[in-house]
C-alpha cells in the first residue's frame, strides 16, 4: 500500500524549509522554527500539518509582512522545469505552507501578496491561497487574473482557471463566484485555446465544476465552443462534460452528438470471475446489438455500485465510443479494479453493474467481492 500523503510533511521537511530560509536570511531563528513547526506534527493530518508549519513561519519570520514575504520569496527554489508536472510527485507540495502563510497573513498587503502568489504558483500552485483574495475583493483579484491569463508562464495562466473553479478540491468555497458564474466563463474564454495542455485541462475541470452548479450555462458554453472548434478544443469540451455525461444529462449528450435513447439490445453478459477477492480484478463483457435502421453513434460507459460501509456508491468508468451500423453487433469489455488504495478500500458484498449507453442505464447483473483469505482468517 502506498505511503499516506501526509507523511511528506515530516520533521525532515520542516528542517529543509528552515534551512532554505536561513540560507538567505541569517537572522532567521532556524532552530526555534523547526522546534515549533515539528511539535506534534506526526499526530496531524495532511492539511493540518501544512498549517502547523505555516503558523511557525508566521511566528518566526519578521512581524512586518512586506519584510517577511521578501525573505520567503528569496528562499524559493527554481520554477517548474516544464509545462507539465508529470514525474514531480509530492515535491512541489514543499511550498504548500508558504501559500498558506500568504493566504492567512497577506490580505492587508493585497497587491504584494498577489505578486507573491505568482511566484509561488510557478513552483507549486496558488490555487488554494488565491481563494482568500477572491473572498476579500473579487473584482480586484479578477482584474489581476485577466492580466495573468496572458502571462508567458503556463502555470500562471493555469492559476486563472484553477483558482476560480467553483468546486476546487481541498479549497474553501467562494460564494461570489457561485453567484457570478459568467465572470468565471469570461476568464475561461481567454484560455480555451491555450497552447499548454496543462492549462486546457484546467479549463475543462473548471467547466466540469460549472456543470454541477450551473448546468445550463456550462452546456451553452460548451455548445458555443464546439462551433468551428479545433481538435484540441473539442477534446477540452468532451473532458469538461464528463460529469454531465455520466449523469446522463440529455443536453450534454446531444452537444457531443449522442442525443436520444439508443435503439439497442444488451446481451451475452459475462463476469469473470463472478467472485472477486479484494485486491483483484473483475472483467465485465457484454454485447450491444442494433435495433435501428440507421447507424447509431453510441457513448458506452460502465457504472459500478461499490459497496460502502453504509449503502453503495456509484462510480462510472468510460469505455468507448461505438458507431453501430444497422443490424450491427459489438462486444464491449471493461475491467474493474478492486485494488486497495489509501483513498478507497473495497468492501465485501454484491456489486451491481450497469451499462450506460448514451446516458441510458441498462442493468447487466452483479459480481461478488470477498475478503482475501488472510483477512477472513483475521476476522474469525
Amino acid at each position: 500500500m502506498a505511503e499516506p500523503l501526509k507523511h511528506f510533511f515530516s520533521p525532515a521537511l520542516v528542517r529543509r524549509i528552515g534551512r532554505s530560509i536561513a540560507e538567505v536570511e541569517p537572522s532567521f531563528p532556524e532552530r526555534a522554527f523547526v522546534r515549533d513547526a515539528s511539535r506534534d506534527l506526526q499526530s496531524l493530518e495532511l492539511l493540518a500539518r501544512a498549517a502547523r508549519i505555516a503558523d511557525a513561519l508566521a511566528a518566526h519570520l519578521p512581524p512586518d509582512y512586506p519584510r517577511a514575504i521578501a525573505i520567503l520569496l528569496r528562499s524559493l527554489g527554481p520554477p517548474h522545469a516544464t509545462d507539465e508536472l508529470v514525474g514531480a510527485g509530492m515535491e512541489p507540495f514543499f511550498y504548500l505552507p508558504h501559500t498558506m502563510f500568504v493566504a492567512e497573513r497577506g490580505l492587508d498587503h493585497f497587491d504584494l501578496s498577489l505578486d507573491a502568489q505568482v511566484e509561488l504558483t510557478k513552483r507549486f500552485t496558488a490555487e488554494g491561497s488565491i481563494r482568500a483574495y477572491l473572498l476579500r475583493d473579487p473584482e480586484r483579484t479578477l482584474a489581476a487574473m485577466r492580466r495573468w491569463a496572458r502571462d508567458d508562464d503556463p502555470h500562471v495562466r493555469r492559476l486563472v482557471s484553477e483558482g476560480t473553479r467553483l468546486r476546487l478540491p481541498w479549497a474553501r468555497r467562494v460564494p461570489w463566484l457561485d453567484a457570478h458564474p459568467e465572470r468565471v466563463v469570461a476568464l475561461l474564454e481567454l484560455l480555451k485555446d491555450d497552447p499548454a495542455s496543462v492549462v486546457r485541462r484546467s479549463v475543462a475541470n473548471s467547466l466540469n465544476d460549472l456543470s454541477k452548479v450551473h448546468p445550463a450555462l456550462a452546456n451553452a458554453t460548451c455548445a458555443a465552443w464546439l462551433r468551428g472548434a479545433s481538435d484540441e478544443r473539442r477534446a477540452l469540451v468532451e473532458h469538461a462534460l464528463r460529469s454531465a455525461v455520466k449523469r446522463g444529462d440529455p443536453t450534454a449528450l446531444a452537444t457531443l452528438g449522442f442525443g436520444g435513447a439508443p435503439k439497442i439490445a444488451i446481451g451475452a453478459v459475462r463476469f469473470e470471475p463472478a467472485r472477486v477477492t479484494i485486491g483483484g480484478r473483475a472483467r465485465v463483457s457484454f454485447a450491444i446489438a442494433s435495433a435501428a435502421r440507421a447507424t447509431q453513434s453510441l457513448l458506452v460507459d460502465l457504472a459500478v455500485h461499490f459497496v460502502k460501509a453504509r449503502g453503495t456508491s456509484r462510480k462510472v468508468f468510460k469505455i468507448r465510443r461505438v458507431e453501430l451500423p444497422p443490424r450491427g453487433r459489438v462486444i464491449v469489455e471493461s475491467t474493474v479494479s478492486l485494488a486497495v488504495h489509501t483513498t478507497r478500500k473495497p468492501r465485501p458484498g454484491r456489486h451491481v453493474v450497469e451499462a450506460l449507453v448514451n446516458g441510458v442505464a441498462h442493468p447487466l447483473g452483479a459480481f461478488d467481492v470477498v475478503a482475501a483469505p488472510a483477512e477472513r482468517k483475521a476476522r474469525r
